[in-house]
């Protein structure tokens, strides 16, 4: 019996560049924490299902920026530094509360074992008696030098008295007596016992056997290759790894085409070079779209391409975009986030015209379509309704009370001890975590999403006659970062929709190689940031960035026209110059900046990039081959990505496309 549809988990998986550039809070630990809570979890879940004989199917993408970081022998060193790192400080919390357990048992037991006999005062003979005064006697008379010892020797004369300080005498005196006496001074008051904890002994105990699972994992399971188990993963034909922009440059708000086509050309070599074949299609960064447009000044050119036109030459068939960007209407849920303040629309005359609100369409996510005049390049939007179900907050799966609270962290080890406990409840009154209680959860979870997709690919079969695909697209991140069970949820998808007898699941490119497009679109300027806009990247925090990258990008051009053949030391410069002027161009940049979550750092890394590419701009422009050399050097040991890339990729092509 034929399938009804198909279904592809895509995933999007991106990193800032973050190499030598800080550990914690930013920098390299966000590579170390989605290594082992997302990348390698992922990994075990897929291969573990192959192990029981299912054949799952999924599209992912691994930004180049992040594969050419996945594969740097100092991130990997670093990395396992960090998994030993986490091993220790859960040894650390299970010694500590096993210390706690100790003393606590101790005091109990000592409180219910009877208190021994006081020892009675022995009982002097006359020869004792008779010795102890002689002694006393002869202790009296030390006190008076050659004269007898009067009756009030030891004691304080009124003038002594009068002089000291009465506080400090009655403590010498007292100290003097007790010591005389043997008398023991009164005890304090003990401090308050901490009490045992043994369920997070438990969960200290659970993490630290979770973290070695993850380094065996890491060393035997996949020989330290991240990248090189997903490339076996494809090879094999389980999956499909997708591209994306270089080093994830916001393409609509660039100023150049010969930053869309270097951001694009690079990501296909970096891709061949890790992966061993050609990218068939590619996670736009941010789902950000220019279409075609007649720029005001056509002093260059009449016509800017089209994002398309860019992927059509490079040969990549596939792109993925909003929801609304297909549907039309209000923005949905991953775009429909309210930022307050004033921000700035980039207004275009299109070649197609749109409209700023985008009325109901009448198309569908569950199928792909042609854009512009390419017959070549189809978009598929994400389907929402199954998004709903992992994206929001108030609806999805990862806020169930059981799960783990991704927010609340140990104060000594920095452990998730806390479950979500409750939509409302305040993060110090969040309940302990129990792993136990899970697995029913992630099964419930999992049937009840197989079950939506079923329902969608039915209904769109009844009332179409046609064969579609739901393409359920998210953050790879969020699975096992933020959502600690969602990897587990996922594997259990994958699991039931490989059994399903009316779904195929399949990848993006397979999907559209077997279903070619049958309608053209023109799809409107638009992103999956908030309100479908690109305010998240061009508002009052962040406008200051971008006249820098435009200037950038004029200059790199002009380095090019000046050198357009050379070689050696000279070489070497320019192709440092143009890594850096790619990491100047990370969307990531101002969207930390907006969304105040590394607002510091990043504008500090984003200075930093222009400073290193404007130092060798300068030396450049000089032909100071010696600072050229010593820069060249010094700032590759920083930022070393793309290491075959040619400067030749940011030669000026005004309304080009390749």
């Amino acid at each position: 019996m034929p399938k009804q549809g198909a279904f592809t988990f895509v995933l999007h998986s991106h990193l800032p560049y973050c190499r030598k550039a800080g550990r914690w809070p930013h920098g390299e630990e966000w590579l170390h924490e989605a290594a082992s809570e997302t990348y390698i979890p992922l990994l075990n879940a897929l291969t573990d299902l192959i192990n029981d004989g299912v054949t799952p199917r999924l599209t992912i993408g691994i930004t180049p920026i992040l594969t050419e970081q996945l594969a740097d022998p100092t991130i990997l060193h670093n990395f396992e530094e960090y998994l030993d790192e986490k091993i220790v400080a859960a040894q650390a919390d299970i010694d500590r509360l096993a210390d706690v357990q100790a003393v606590w048992e101790a005091a109990q037991r000592a409180e219910t074992e009877p208190e021994p006999e006081p020892e009675s005062t022995p009982l002097l003979s006359s020869e004792e008696l008779e010795s102890l005064i002689t002694k006393n006697d002869a202790l009296l008379s030390s006190t008076a030098g050659d004269s007898p010892a009067p009756l009030h020797a030891g004691l304080l004369s009124a003038t002594t008295v009068a002089s000291a300080d009465v506080a400090e005498i009655d403590e010498v005196v007292d100290a003097d007596v007790e010591a005389e006496l043997d008398i023991e001074p009164e005890p304090e008051e003990p401090a308050a016992l901490e009490q045992p904890d043994p369920h997070k002994a438990y969960l200290a105990q659970w993490y630290r056997d979770w973290y070695s699972m993850i380094k065996r994992s890491f060393i035997e399971r996949y020989n330290r290759d991240i990248v090189g188990a997903f490339r076996q993963l494809q090879d094999a034909g389980y999956i499909e790894i997708i591209t994306c922009g270089a080093t994830h440059g916001y393409l609509p708000l660039v100023s150049r085409d010969s930053t869309i086509y270097a951001q694009i050309a690079v990501a296909v070599q970096s891709y061949e070079r890790h992966y061993g074949r050609k990218p068939k299609a590619i996670w736009l960064p941010e789902c950000a779209y220019r279409p075609a447009y007649y720029p005001e000044d056509r002093s260059e050119t009449e016509r800017k391409p089209g994002v398309e036109e860019f992927l059509e030459a490079q040969g990549i068939e596939c792109f993925f975009v909003e929801t609304t960007t297909i549907e039309g209407g209000a923005p949905l849920d991953k775009a429909e986030g309210k930022i307050l303040g004033p921000y700035g629309d980039t207004l275009r005359k299109y070649v197609v015209p749109v409209t700023r609100e985008v009325p109901p369409t009448g198309n569908s996510t569950l199928q792909p379509y042609l854009v512009g005049l390419s017959d070549k390049v189809a978009a598929i939007g994400r389907h929402h309704k199954t998004g709903l179900q992992v994206w929001s907050a108030e609806w999805g799966y990862p806020g169930d009370a059981n799960y783990r609270e991704f927010h609340r962290k140990d104060s000594e080890s920095g452990m998730q001890y806390w479950r979500i406990t409750g939509p409302k409840v305040d993060l110090g009154f969040k309940d302990y975590y129990h792993p136990d209680w899970i697995n029913d959860k992630i099964h419930a979870h999992a049937d009840h999403f197989t079950n939506l997709v079923h329902q969608v690919i039915s209904e769109y079969r009844g009332q179409t006659g046609r064969y579609g695909l739901i393409s359920s697209n998210y953050d790879t991140e969020l699975f096992g970062h933020w959502w600690f069970e969602g990897v587990d949820w996922m594997r259990e998808v994958l699991r039931r929709l490989a059994a399903n007898p009316d779904i195929d699941l399949t990848t993006a490119s397979e999907y559209i190689a077997n279903n070619p497009p049958r309608e053209s679109l023109n799809l409107p300027e638009s992103s999956w940031g908030s309100n479908g806009t690109h305010q998240t990247w061009l508002n009052p925090e962040t406008e200051w960035m971008w006249p820098i990258i435009h200037a950038a990008e004029k200059r790199m051009e002009g380095l090019v026209a000046a050198y357009p053949q050379t070689d050696g030391d000279l070489a070497e410069a320019l192709a440092q110059t143009a890594r850096e002027l790619l990491l100047l161009q990370s969307s990531d940049w101002p969207f930390l900046v907006t969304t105040g979550q590394a607002q510091d750092y990043a504008t500090k890394r984003f200075n930093e990039h222009v400073d290193r590419f404007s130092q060798l701009a300068d030396a450049i422009e000089a032909n100071d081959l010696g600072l050229m050399r010593e820069l060249t050097a010094s700032f590759n040991d920083l930022d070393n990505p793309f290491p075959t890339i040619d400067y030749h990729v940011f030669a000026a092509r005004e309304g080009l496309v390749a």
